[in-house]
C-alpha cells in the first residue's frame, strides 16, 4: 500500500465555533443547499452521526463522481476536531483503499479562525499520484469551504 499526505490551512473571518458548526456539524444539510451542483444529498445510513457512523453522499451533476460513503472516525465538538474516511464509491477510483481527512479548527487572534485539513491518501499498491490531480482536489476543498464561509457571513442569524 502506498501513502501520501497533504496539508491545507484556510484562514477565515468566521469564529472557530461557527465555522466548525457549518463546515462539519451541519454539513449534511448545508452542502446540498449551498453547492447543489456538487452535492445532491448526504445522509447517515448507519449510526447517529458520531464516531463509527457511515454517511452516503450522492454527488451533484457538476461532479465527475456519482457517490461515496464515508465513515466518521473522530468527532470532538469541544476541540473542533473531525476525522473521516472515504471508504467506498467511485470517488476512490479503484486506486485508493481509502482517503482520510483530519480537520481541526482553531481560533485566530483576529477573532476569526484557522482550519487545518490533512488529507491522507492510501493507495492500492504503489500507484503514482499526479500532483495536478492532488491539487485539483485541494482547490475543490477550498472552494467548498469558501462557499460555506460565504453562506455563514451572508446569514448573520446562522448560529
Amino acid at each position: 500500500m502506498g501513502f501520501i499526505a497533504k496539508e491545507l490551512e484556510i484562514t477565515s473571518p468566521v469564529p472557530a465555533a461557527k465555522i466548525f458548526k457549518a463546515f462539519v456539524l451541519d454539513a449534511d444539510e448545508l452542502f446540498p443547499k449551498i453547492v447543489p451542483q456538487a452535492f445532491k444529498s448526504v445522509e447517515i445510513i448507519e449510526g447517529d452521526g458520531g464516531p463509527g457512523s457511515i454517511k452516503k453522499i450522492i454527488f451533484g451533476e457538476a461532479e465527475q463522481f456519482k457517490h461515496a460513503k464515508h465513515k466518521v472516525d473522530v468527532l470532538d465538538k469541544e476541540k473542533f476536531v473531525y476525522h473521516y474516511s472515504w471508504i467506498e464509491g467511485d470517488a476512490l477510483m479503484h486506486v485508493f483503499e481509502k482517503i482520510s481527512y483530519e480537520i481541526k479548527v482553531e481560533s485566530a487572534h483576529h477573532g476569526g479562525s484557522v482550519t487545518k485539513i490533512t488529507t491522507k491518501f492510501f493507495t492500492i499498491g504503489d500507484v503514482h499520484l499526479d500532483e495536478e490531480q492532488l491539487n485539483s482536489g485541494k482547490e475543490k476543498v477550498i472552494g467548498l469551504f469558501k462557499a460555506v464561509e460565504g453562506y455563514v457571513l451572508a446569514n448573520p442569524e446562522y448560529a
